[in-house]
């Protein structure tokens, strides 16, 4: 199944988001690339931002961030209503993530991994389908739950 996957890194994943970019269209995916373009030092939350946007708007199926560790993306992009993101540094986790947990964003440390594991566990995340079973959605609801009940609390309406 081809996708269209919504990608971008900081300064610290530009050279892994080149290398997974080329990776992915030979897959015959579509890729939007949101940057960096370089490493000058920018800051990740502007691109996990734009990512999670892009998934939450259905423009992408999936998204790709990279920062050095992972860390710092990952916790941006799920500060976003809906996005449910992970750091996956293994293949367990990727298809595990998605499986169980219909994860649609997936976090990379470019100063973790190395480009060849990158491939792997992105070849094998964009394999994996949500299982849709029942106590995978009660739990997919209860965190959609508590996503509501805490923007309320902010003062914000649904």
């Amino acid at each position: 199944m081809k996708l269209k996957i919504a990608i971008a890194a900081d300064h610290g994943g530009f050279h892994l988001k080149t290398i997974l970019g080329e990776y992915l269209q030979e897959l015959g995916h579509e890729i939007v690339d949101f940057g960096t373009q370089s490493e000058k030092p920018v800051d990740y939350p502007d691109y996990a931002r734009a990512v999670a946007q892009e998934i939450l708007s259905k423009k992408a199926e999936r998204g790709i961030l990279i920062c050095g560790s992972g860390v710092g993306a990952c916790v941006a992009a799920n500060k976003f209503p809906g996005i449910r993101a992970a750091i996956c540094h293994d293949t367990f986790s990727a298809h595990q993530g998605v499986e169980d947990d219909d994860m649609n964003i997936l976090c990379l440390g470019a100063r973790v991994i190395g480009p060849e594991l990158a491939k792997d566990v992105v070849r094998v995340w964009l394999s994996a389908s949500f299982s849709g079973a029942e106590r995978h959605q009660r739990r997919i609801a209860k965190i959609a739950e508590i996503e509501r009940e805490f923007t309320k609390a902010r003062g914000h309406q649904d």
